[in-house]
């Protein structure tokens, strides 16, 4: 299925004029403020959503928005939704990590058709539609080959509530790291999708994430090849906040992995 090429062609403007606001300001003095107790927010997350918005608004007025920091506005048409991360790796920004990109999806009818990452700090810019393959700078991707988990690198991320709850998110976090060859902890889930996507990491797993921080990653990982779900196996829904992202190889074993790891829990609840 085609679709209209303003779609992905403003996907793209959008996220180049982001990661230039980043820029502007990347290891500058800049405001930043917390949404919780270690989820942070800066002025120019704020700055760079506006931006966001004000072209959305001007290029399709009926289309619903959905972004991390001024959450959803609603169109004359739901068909259309565009889901907006504004700075993912926030927290690397704050502090001059330059590990961060911004990330655009359009859903449509509930669907991620179109998405585009950009991370300005390494120049960039990944981008899909479905059906039409997932590239990085225009050149086409391809996910990994690697088929048993001993030979993988893999990667994750911990949610802002990990001080509250941190059991199953180490438990996890060690159940792979005994399996695996490497894990990884970049602080971008865009990020992390894009790199399987290009075939640079080969899996990814993380739960309690918000859709606007995987729904363009995982477009990629599919339209390079991989495979992505749910972390319980089922069908992948961005909004369900949980996902399971492989090349395709790995996928079995690092589900197993997974629910493996949750049955022993359950087991170790039901004799306790």
């Amino acid at each position: 299925m085609s679709h209209d090429p303003r779609y992905l062609a403003t996907a793209v403007d959008i996220v180049l004029r982001a990661g230039a606001i980043q820029m502007a300001s990347f290891q500058r003095d800049f405001a930043v403020s917390k949404k919780g107790s270690i989820d942070l927010v800066t002025e120019v997350d704020l700055a760079v959503e506006r931006m966001c918005r004000e072209v959305l608004a001007e290029r399709f007025p009926s289309h619903g928005v959905l972004a991390e920091e001024m959450g959803q506005s609603a169109g004359d048409d739901p068909e259309y939704c565009w889901l907006f991360d504004p700075i993912d790796g926030t927290t690397n920004y704050a502090h001059g990590m330059p590990v961060f990109c911004s990330a655009l999806a359009l859903e449509i009818n509930g669907r991620v058709e179109v998405s585009a990452v950009y991370d300005p700090t390494r120049r960039e810019l990944f981008t899909a539609e479905r059906g039409q393959g997932a590239y990085l700078n225009g050149l086409r991707m391809q996910v990994s080959s690697v088929e048993r988990l001993v030979d993988a690198v893999l990667v994750t991320g911990f949610p802002y509530d990990v001080h509250q709850n941190p059991d199953d998110i180490l438990g996890l976090f060690g159940a792979f790291l005994t399996r695996a060859q490497a894990v990884r902890r970049l602080g971008s889930a865009a990020l992390d999708l894009c790199y399987v996507a290009a075939g640079r990491l080969d899996g990814f797993w993380e739960d309690r994430l918000k859709p606007w921080d995987i729904a363009a990653a995982t477009l990629l990982v599919e339209e390079a090849g991989g495979h992505v779900t749910g972390m319980d196996g089922g069908g992948f829904n961005a909004r369900l906040g949980h996902v399971l992202a492989t090349n395709g190889p790995l996928h079995a074993a690092m589900l197993s992995t997974i629910l493996e790891y949750f049955e022993r829990k359950s087991s170790r609840n039901r004799t306790s």
